[in-house]
């Protein structure tokens, strides 16, 4: 498939080498409002392309990154040359986030959307007490950890993976959930559970063992209850380079020695 586009927006990091690339590439090929551009290229490392996929998001818009960051996963590599057939020739991946829906120890309310995962860590010395809902039925009713996370495919080689957990092909209909140093049940390793699945994790002793939750980057501190459920009414598209598309990298990280 050809992407189908007339405009482009270049928008950089504070990174000095973001910024600079962002002034050679508008240099060589203009520069269209981002609020009116087909396609907004995305320059910086991978914590500034959630950024831009949040702010994109429902916009029909294409992001397609270039790194100019430390990590790059998400980014395209970097080049001035042929740009337009770069992005014209690019593989396409629409991404649905996850939806978090929390209410804290004070009775506050927050959403919050999460295109990697949504993860739950302990705030204090002591380990979190969860019980863990899938569709209503009660799967764990205790878990002891320092953590919990649910991951979408595209954040399965983020903290997931550091966290051991399994990496997911991007095109597969499953969320990965895993625990952060899980105490009891000592050999519970986490669980592959379908993307329609709506997950409800409850903090227990929450006084004493105060837990926050985190959406990307977005974090309610104190919680007393989380829900997490795929958004499908909500969507972002994400471009990489057609000979290493998004996949392909998953795929490869998975024999990375």
């Amino acid at each position: 498939m050809t992407i189908d586009f007339k405009t482009i927006s270049f928008t950089a990091s504070s990174a000095p080498d973001a910024e600079a690339a962002r002034e050679e590439l508008v240099a060589l090929y203009g520069d269209t409002p981002l609020e009116e551009a087909d396609v907004i290229v995305a320059l910086g490392g991978d914590g500034f392309m959630l950024q831009t996929l949040h702010k994109a998001m429902n916009s029909a818009k294409h992001i397609y990154g270039m790194n100019k960051g430390s990590v790059g996963f998400l980014m395209n590599r970097y080049s001035t040359d042929k740009l337009h057939e770069r992005i014209a020739a690019a593989t396409e991946n629409v991404i649905h986030p996850l939806e978090m829906k929390t209410e804290d120890a004070y009775g506050n309310k927050h959403t919050a959307l999460a295109i990697n995962e949504v993860s739950l860590l302990r705030q204090s010395y002591q380990a979190a007490k969860l019980r863990v809902d899938i569709d209503g039925k009660t799967r764990l009713a205790e878990l002891t950890c320092d953590g919990l996370l649910l991951a979408t495919p595209a954040g399965s080689t983020a903290y997931n993976l550091s966290a051991h957990g399994p990496i997911l092909p991007l095109d597969t209909p499953l969320m990965a959930l895993t625990p952060v140093s899980a105490f009891r049940p000592r050999h519970w390793r986490g669980a592959l559970l379908p993307e329609k699945v709506v997950v409800d994790i409850t903090v227990l002793e929450g006084e004493k063992r105060p837990v926050n939750a985190v959406a990307d980057h977005q974090e309610v501190k104190s919680i007393n209850h989380v829900r997490i459920r795929q958004a499908r009414d909500m969507s972002v598209s994400i471009l990489s380079d057609s000979d290493y598309s998004w996949s392909e990298r998953i795929l490869s990280e998975q024999f990375s020695p």
